[in-house]
């Protein structure tokens, strides 16, 4: 199987130890970051820093000129990756012998939020979530299409997977995060991550429901939780708390919203790409999942896309409504965590990735090479060694 590990910039710049380090893991593919959400980060070997400190989502590469007079614009690194980061970090990766993609994070920035508020999801309760952008507003839209053909197609790669391609919800790691004493369950979920924006509360309408009334019964669900009554998982918990009317038109406005998005702008990065460029969504395969790895109708993605990176870390059963579609040539890549400090197991990635092949898997992608251990390295090089 074909072994791919995710990289910051910062992970190769100024370590020239690095892209043969990574090369020994056994992988042929690095997914390089080109544009990342605010992040802190280790670098356990760099001789020049341990920890790096990204503030701000940011492209980690000069900006093109067309982004001139716009109102919503990437926005360029600071001192974490200065100049053409990707690129001289690409550069480098290549020499080494390995196949280089861009990893972009899209709809996950929380300086956009801050900066033009009225970009953001806004929950049931009038909350803003300047982490989230909200993926039916025009502006925001053209936004995301425009900066994915971008910073997909860098100088030196032969590939992209877009991270985030989606609807965001209330799950998020922000800084000092104290969100978790409700246990909101995936129902809960859902319904706090029900967008009450000016262009979400018109596209209710053209599914035939009042936004008010929609999010008065939002509000209204949600109460029980609040006082601790246990929220039901899956979709008929939502259909449960909501009522099915109510839970299953919603879906389908969002779901609408998503799929167009994703269209849109994997047409965008194939405009703009060369010939074979490979094309990628971080997905999970039930629809009305949100996050970085945001939900998608399985058949619909792989009719759009080359492929899709699915999110292993609770179980391999993510990789089997996608490979259910025995779509010819198309990429379903299990990702697993090889951290172990981040809950990682890079000393069962051997027989995971043997149970993810078995389940239809066609490639691994290994999270992340840059924030691991040696030890974790060296089990990673033994897994990989042995497949």
């Amino acid at each position: 199987m074909k072994a791919s590990t995710f990289v910051y910039p910062w992970d190769v710049n100024g370590d020239p130890e690095a892209p043969a380090r990574i090369a020994a893991l056994g992988v042929e593919q690095v997914t390089l970051a080109a544009a990342y959400h605010s992040t802190r980060a280790l670098t356990p070997r760099h001789p020049r820093h341990r920890i790096v400190t990204a503030e701000h989502a940011a492209v980690l590469y000069p900006a093109d000129d067309c982004w001139a007079g716009r109102e919503l614009r990437p926005y360029a690194a600071g001192a974490w990756a200065p100049g053409d980061a990707f690129g001289e970090a690409a550069t480098a990766l290549a020499g080494a012998g390995l196949e280089v993609h861009t990893w972009v994070v899209l709809a996950h920035n929380s300086r956009l939020g801050a900066e033009h508020p009225g970009t953001s999801v806004v929950n049931a309760y009038g909350d803003r979530y300047p982490w989230a952008p909200c993926i039916a507003q025009p502006a925001t839209r053209a936004y995301l299409i425009d900066l994915a053909a971008e910073a997909a197609v860098r100088p030196g790669a032969s590939g992209t997977e877009l991270e985030s391609l989606g609807w965001y919800g209330l799950e998020h790691l922000h800084a000092h995060d104290k969100t978790g004493g409700v246990g909101l369950g995936e129902a809960g979920q859902y319904l706090m991550a029900l967008c009450f924006c000016p262009s979400c509360r018109e596209g209710y309408g053209r599914h035939g429901l009042d936004a008010d009334e929609l999010a008065a019964a939002v509000r209204t669900a949600l109460e029980p939780v609040w006082q601790g009554a246990p929220s039901d998982g899956g979709w008929a918990g939502i259909e449960k708390l909501l009522g099915e009317t109510l839970a299953n038109t919603t879906r389908a406005y969002r779901d609408e919203t998503a799929r167009s998005l994703q269209e849109q702008a994997v047409a965008a990065v194939r405009a703009a790409a060369h010939d074979g460029f490979q094309v990628l969504l971080h997905a999970d395969p039930v629809s009305y999942h949100v996050g970085a790895n945001p939900g998608v109708d399985p058949a619909h993605i792989l009719s759009v896309a080359d492929g899709v990176v699915v999110p292993c870390a609770g179980g391999t059963g993510t990789l089997t409504p996608f490979a259910r579609q025995d779509r010819e040539g198309a990429v379903v890549a299990a990702n697993f965590p090889v951290v172990s400090g981040m809950g990682g197991s890079p000393a069962t990635l051997a027989p995971d990735a043997a149970e993810a092949r078995r389940l239809g898997a066609t490639e691994l992608r290994l999270y992340h090479a840059g924030l691991a251990s040696d030890d974790d390295l060296e089990r990673v090089r033994s897994a990989l060694a042995g497949l």
